[in-house]
């Protein structure tokens, strides 16, 4: 057994947990999947094609961008939200090679 990490999670693994906990959610994965590679959306443009209410799918987002799955920009009065595709892969592939190494 590994008691390492019995109290304290590494620096490099912080940000992951709040990552899966962002995607633990059915609503939110949808979410996600909504967007086409390389592509941005706002709010109306996400509940347009959800079956929540704006006010969820902020809420939604909100987490989603805390977590660091998505990146957010202002244009004006719009938020435009882009997949963080960095962040996303660089976080998979410490889980990836822990299990490489470790398991």
């Amino acid at each position: 057994m590994n008691k390492d990490y019995s109290r304290d999670i590494p620096e490099a693994w912080r940000g992951i947990s709040a990552l899966f906990a962002a995607l633990g959610d059915e609503h939110r994965q949808r979410i996600l999947l909504s967007f086409e590679p390389g592509e941005r959306l706002n709010v109306g443009q996400i509940a347009a094609v959800s079956t929540l209410a704006r006010s969820t799918v902020s809420h939604h987002l909100k987490i989603l961008r805390e977590a660091g799955v998505l990146s957010a920009e202002r244009e004006g009065k719009e938020i435009y939200f882009r997949v963080n595709k960095p962040f996303l892969q660089d976080s998979f592939d410490k889980v990836s090679g822990y299990l490489a190494s470790n398991l």
